[in-house]
């Protein structure tokens, strides 16, 4: 016995659209609206602070200023190393005593991203916080920090300051733009979504087709609405 499906016509989906449009439109820019208050007024903005580093093997000194493939294939190996150095308790546990910071080694932690510079051997420290100044003054005490770490623990030739530690004035986070737009699409998928699951769900015979659709029955005559309006008039005249 085969089953029977019911099928679903692009045109009645484009009706559905078609007519409630202005529904549409409306819910799908109070859902921007609230996100965009949303991200205004109830999430705190972070800045971003970064510095860059330049750490030198033994071996490349040793080659008085010559620069082998090598050498910059270790180099680039090691730029993971240092980055969990960097961001061990010992050197982020010195940032927090020196800067007096009122965080635990897992929350700055998190604060702090260390990644190698297009492949390279220069490593670049990024840190994110709400207060853009104390961003930028905990990059410039990891650098401060970083010479002597490095060398110490990995026997580095020496470690060279690319650029100095400098904070972005604007938020990097949240992105106003990119939350009301999400917040906008999700309004209208969500009431473009219940408005077609109210008319798959609807059994209610309103139209010619539905007769033939949804009962699977030939339509013999058709009754104008106005011969109902006449008989209609016709009966309550006779009652009278």
């Amino acid at each position: 016995m085969e089953q029977e499906y019911d099928t679903i016509d692009l045109r009645q989906l484009f009706e559905i659209v078609r007519r409630n449009l202005l529904l549409i439109v409306a819910v799908t820019i109070l859902f921007a609206a609230g996100g965009y208050l949303g991200t205004t007024f109830l999430i705190t903005p972070q800045y971003e602070a970064s510095a860059m580093l330049i750490v030198n093997s033994r071996e490349g000194q040793q080659l008085q200023g010559s620069v082998t493939n090598d050498s910059l294939n270790s180099a680039k190996q090691l730029v993971e190393t240092y980055s969990v150095i960097l961001k061990s308790d010992t050197v982020l546990d010195q940032t927090i005593e020196d800067l007096d910071l009122p965080l635990t080694y897992d929350q700055l932690a998190a604060k702090v991203s260390i990644t190698a510079v297009n492949d390279t051997q220069v490593m670049k420290i990024t840190v994110q916080d709400a207060d853009v100044n104390l961003a930028k003054d905990i990059v410039s005490n990891i650098v401060e920090q970083a010479p002597d770490v490095i060398i110490n623990t990995v026997k580095a030739g020496s470690v060279e300051v690319v650029s100095d530690a400098s904070a972005n004035p604007n938020p990097v986070s949240p992105s106003k733009s990119r939350n009301t737009a999400l917040a906008g699409m999700l309004g209208c998928i969500l009431v473009v979504g219940i408005l077609f699951m109210k008319s798959l769900f609807n059994n209610r015979i309103m139209t010619e087709s539905d007769i033939s659709q949804k009962l699977a029955l030939p339509i013999l005559g058709v009754i104008p609405d106005s011969a109902l309006g006449d008989n209609g008039s016709r009966k309550k005249k006779r009652r009278a």
